[in-house]
């Protein structure tokens, strides 16, 4: 007794004729997303919370777009905050292409599916989510805000729909163009870094209502509304107020630009999916070249650092940052705030020539925990550490390979503050303070890493092992009172010569002094952590191993 094959939604899409493969296409994103929700009743939750939050957030926003109709600047206002969502669409998929499964059409490349018909099911499909619902709220929102007159009404809804289309088109565009990339182990690295992005966002977004609010509000944005209205999908948005104000032809143009990028971007989505579809994945071609071992050895690197076992430890130190993903976006959310934080203050007017300590306050942090970085690999150091010499050399080439970094780093955050803040008399001080803060933190870094490791995960977000997050911190919040104790001495010289009559004649002395004490620091440091590296050797080994 025969019985019937049962059907996948991977067969479904490829019988369904051209004509009924985007409704296809449409139930099995719909599909997804009810199956998802059916796994727990915390995703449901999840879920829920954050529909009712984006529409909250859309609600608020809608009203307040509609109350500034009527307002001079509601035109300038609209067309820039179409080019913001725009460009949220665009990077989105970079940082979070596992948000919807449906942006992979590598799942879909064996089915007999055309280029052109699944560019349309897939852009249906896309239109399906709480993305989608967010935007066209506040597209409404900015088209209401400036159309007066049936006419533009009509020109509103044509060009709410064009921009949402281009919004969609580009970021599937753009997701197709990099699947590949977002797919491996270094694409999916990108989403670490999102957490930066946001931060770098938030700051720019405060500097720059910062700037408007005291620089003549709104008109000030009034020549950047005049580039962008012109822009899609801004030009969409903008063609409203320009068949508001009976400039008929401009909004026609608008809309045509509007459409000629919606347009230019499909031919670009179909075309990437053609090679998708019809070319084997490069990803991996590379590593069967002859000759491809032989091109990586010998790099430069190797023969600027030191001989021996400190220059060896440097080297590999500095591949990690490099090359580990975890290592790399701690090195790079470091080096990225530790810059912001005091630019933008200064930018602001509120800063203060000390928060150029800030960066060194931030780099020196990566020297805490130095043998959690290694995970499971550690053991393979382990095998050649047997006595406190040997200790001595693996720490010193590590304490020297964040130092490389993170000494020119921090000189460099001095520098750009004193000279945003027009304080140059300050930079000697300023420098001082920021060497010593740094060999304290590196110094305490190096006890840390001997008496409390912990295991870094490989995968995942998580930064610290299941059951080790006691141990981390007290590693990061020990070192941390550590180092101010370590750095008072030159704290308090720094305030002595700032309080005391005539003593900023002698603030230039805390750099060579700060450079002499940082260096003591540091080599105290290392003296005391490798006799405890070697002595503690197996329980590092079995703590870092762990997870």
């Amino acid at each position: 007794m025969s019985t019937a094959p049962t059907a996948t939604p991977a067969t479904a899409v490829s019988a369904a004729r051209p004509a009924a493969l985007t409704a296809t296409v449409v139930r099995l994103k719909l599909s997804l997303l009810r199956n998802g929700l059916r796994q727990s009743a915390g995703r449901r939750a999840a879920y829920v919370a954050s529909v009712v939050l984006v529409l909250l957030v859309a609600a608020l926003q809608l009203i307040g777009l509609i109350a500034l109709r009527g307002n001079a600047h509601a035109p300038t206002v609209a067309v820039l905050l179409v080019e913001v969502l725009a460009l949220g669409w665009a990077v989105m998929p970079l940082f979070f292409p596992s948000g919807d499964e449906t942006l992979d059409p590598t799942r879909l490349v064996m089915l007999p599916l055309r280029p052109q018909p699944l560019v349309r099911a897939l852009l249906a499909a896309s239109l399906v989510g709480i993305g989608p619902l967010f935007t066209l709220c506040l597209f409404t929102g900015s088209v209401v805000s400036q159309a007066h007159g049936a006419l533009a009404y009509v020109v509103a809804v044509i060009g709410v729909a064009l921009a949402l289309l281009v919004c969609v088109a580009l970021a599937r565009a753009v997701a197709a163009a990099n699947i590949r990339l977002l797919t491996s182990r270094k694409g999916r690295d990108l989403a670490v870094l999102s957490g930066l992005v946001i931060a770098v966002g938030v700051q720019v977004v405060n500097f720059g209502l910062q700037r408007l609010g005291s620089s003549g509000g709104l008109a000030t944005l009034d020549p950047v509304g005049e580039v962008l209205r012109w822009v899609p999908p801004a030009s969409a948005i903008g063609a409203v107020d320009s068949a508001s104000r009976g400039s008929y032809g401009a909004a026609a143009a608008q809309l045509a630009l509007s459409a000629a990028a919606l347009a230019a971007l499909l031919a670009l989505w179909s075309r990437t999916l053609t090679r998708l579809m019809t070319s084997p994945d490069q990803s991996t071609l590379g590593a069967a070249e002859p000759g491809a071992r032989e091109r990586g050895t010998g790099s430069g690197l190797s023969r600027l650092l030191p001989a021996g076992r400190t220059g060896t430890v440097m080297e590999r130190s500095l591949r990690y940052v490099w090359r580990d993903p975890k290592t790399r976006a701690a090195w790079v959310t470091s080096l990225a705030i530790g810059l912001i934080i005091p630019v933008f203050n200064a930018l602001q007017g509120t800063g203060s020539v000390y928060f150029a300590c800030f960066a060194a306050g931030m780099l020196g942090v990566q020297m805490f925990n130095q043998f959690g970085q290694d995970t499971s690999a550690f053991w393979m150091v382990a095998t050649t550490v047997s006595t406190s010499r040997d200790a001595s050399a693996e720490l010193r080439g590590r304490a020297l390979a964040v130092l490389l970094i993170t000494l020119p780093y921090s000189a460099l955050a001095a520098t750009v503050t004193t000279a945003l803040l027009g304080a140059w008399s300050k930079l000697p001080e300023v420098l001082g303070l920021s060497v010593a803060l740094l060999g304290a933190l590196v110094a305490a870094g190096a006890v840390a890493s001997a008496r409390f490791p912990y295991s870094i995960p490989p995968e995942g977000r998580r930064n610290v092992a299941p059951g080790q997050a006691g141990l981390a911190w007290i590693a990061l919040m020990g070192g941390m009172v550590s180092s101010a104790v370590l750095c008072a001495p030159v704290i308090a010289a720094a305030v002595w010569m700032n309080v005391a009559s005539g003593g900023e004649r002698w603030t230039w002395t805390l750099l060579p002094a700060g450079a002499v004490y940082g260096a003591l620091i540091v080599e105290l440091g290392l003296r005391l952590a490798a006799p405890v590296t070697a002595r503690r050797l197996p329980e590092i080994l079995a703590a870092v191993s762990k997870g």
